[in-house]
Order: C-alpha cells, then structure tokens, then sequence
C-alpha cells in the first residue's frame, strides 16, 4: 500500500493537472487503490495511447514504468524522487508544477536512455516462450548460480567470436543507466548515460583475469550455458526473475531500438529557479550534464573516509 506522503502528492498532482489542463486525461497503472480523478490503464497492445508517463518514487519506479512498455516504444518519463535522489536523475516532487508547465508548454529536453533486447533459445536454437517479443530491459540482464553450489560455465560470444568461457557465479550485461546498478556493486564501471554500450561484467570469477568489458551497442552479446555446467542459470532481468537456462540454451543481448526518454532535469531552469534550488540537497535543476553533479554527490566520488564524514556533518549543520 502507498505511504501518506505519496498519496498526499498523487492528490497534488491530480489536482493540479484538471486545473491548470482540463482537457488532458490521466490514466493511472490498474491496481487496486487508483486515485479518485485517474482512469484506469492495462498494458498491452490494445492499451489507450500514452503520451507522457509521470512516476513518484525512486529509481525502481522508473523500471517498472519501462516494464510496462517492454513489447515497444517508451512515451517520455517525467519523474518525481519523495525523498532523496536517485542514480536516475528525477526531479524533486516540489517542483512538480514547473516541471509540468515545462513540458507542456514543449520546453522539455529528454535523454534517451538506452534499453536492452533480450532474446531466449533453447539447445535446438528454438526460441523460449510463446511470444516473438523480445524482452526490454532498462538496468541489466543478470544470468547467476542461484541457489546452486556450483559456479556456472557460460560460453560468451561477441557478434558470433567467440570471446570465452566463464567459470563464475554469473555475469551481468548492463546498459549506461545500469552500470550504477548490480553491475557497478560487482565492479563493473560508471557509463555515462548519454553513451550506447553494453558493459558486461562477472559476477565473481574463478579467473582474476577476467574483468568487465564495454562493447558498442552495435554488438550482439550471446552467453550460452556450457553443456559442462554443473548448474542451470537463473535470470534476472531489472531486478525481476524471468527465466531458467539449462545447459544448452542461451540468450542474446542487444541494444533495443526502442529507449527511454527521460526528461531532464535542465528542462525547468531559470536564473530565478537555480537561485532558489542551489541549497537543496540533489533536489534542484542544474546545468545541461546535471549527471556529472549528482553522481559526485550520490556516490562522493573519490572523497577520503574524513572527507565524507565532513560532508555528512555540513549537510546536518
């Protein structure tokens, strides 16, 4: 169920949007608490057309937005953090009046964030599953050893070479957005999000020589279940179980032609705004690359133990 300050700022917005666009409709995800206010929407192919998709929450609540799209293209994401921000990049839920003004009047800049096309086979080269879509995936696509005691052996080929056998816990194939994700925490890198790459990265190797890899999106990625694996490999894909592998079977990763387009925070930005903003805590709008500023203060990049603990104690001064 939703917390009261979220239902406090689903009302707000509702309530500014019949007032301010009366001829807008607003639909809302079909679940059992919609607000008074939203029609209620169903994803798939006959869904009502969408034109603008506004989340309130954290990064999570994007990827289930992108979820709700998986068979196609993304309509733009306006998206409000309750809280503190995320690696996404949303605006704070206080600014939810200029942001909107902002995209409906066209001011809007978006970047599209890249997804992933994934694509599951069986040990026959059949494809798994009844639909022919392939599944997009925002963060990564994530092939572990589950609750296996054994170490998977995964065979990686890039656009058809192949490149090597991993013996591993699993490996992880993200996109930009994805690397500050389970990818970054099993130390893959930070890919800045208006790149196009797959970053592929093990998941703790038997070989120390086996570090993450970036690859242009243009590469096919294929992992492939040795037929010498002592266990099957269980997929995750942004954070949601989807599929068992066996030895065998395999599935290829590719850059989706369809990605998300967030809009950016640099959308609402005046002279007057900034002044306003420039002491709320990763919450204002900022310059063009607002992606450089905040990975800084989310992560404190390269801040010495003292540094932080200064940092920490300036914030609740």
């Amino acid at each position: 169920m939703r917390t009261q300050p979220v239902i406090l700022a689903i009302d707000a917005l509702l309530e500014y949007v019949h007032e301010h666009y009366p001829d807008v409709r607003v639909f809302h995800e079909n679940r059992p608490d919609i607000p008074h206010g939203a029609e209620e929407w169903s994803s798939g192919p006959d869904a009502e057309k969408i034109d603008l998709v506004v989340t309130l929450g954290g990064d999570g609540t994007i990827l289930h937005a992108s979820s709700l799209f998986s068979t196609g293209a993304v309509p733009p994401v306006l998206s409000f953090s309750l809280g503190t921000l995320g690696f996404l990049l949303p605006f704070h839920i206080d600014d939810f009046a200029k942001a909107l003004d902002s995209v409906f009047a066209g001011k809007a800049t978006m970047l599209n964030r890249m997804r992933l096309a994934c694509t599951f086979y069986d040990a026959e080269l059949e494809k798994k599953g009844e639909s022919t879509d392939d599944w997009q995936v925002m963060n990564e696509i994530a092939l572990h050893r589950g609750a296996s005691p054994h170490l998977n052996t995964i065979d990686i080929f890039v656009d058809g070479q192949h490149l090597t056998e991993a013996v591993s816990d699993g490996l992880i194939v993200s996109t930009p957005t994805g690397s500050t994700a389970y990818s970054l925490s099993a130390g893959g890198p930070i890919v800045h999000p208006s790149l196009s790459a797959l970053v592929l990265t093990p998941i703790c190797p038997r070989s120390l020589s086996f570090r993450p890899l970036v690859f242009p999106s243009t590469s096919i990625v294929t992992l492939r279940i040795g037929d010498r694996s002592r266990a099957p490999a269980g997929v995750s894909m942004d954070g949601r179980n989807s599929h068992v592998l066996q030895p065998g079977e395999l599935v290829t990763v590719q850059a989706s032609p369809f990605p998300v387009p967030c809009i950016n925070r640099s959308s609402i930005i005046d002279s007057t705004v900034a002044a306003e903003m420039q002491h709320r805590e990763g919450a204002g709008p900022g310059k063009e690359d607002d992606w450089v500023r905040d990975i800084n203060n989310l992560l404190q990049y390269n801040a010495t133990f003292r540094s932080k603990a200064l940092l920490r104690h300036s914030r609740t001064s």
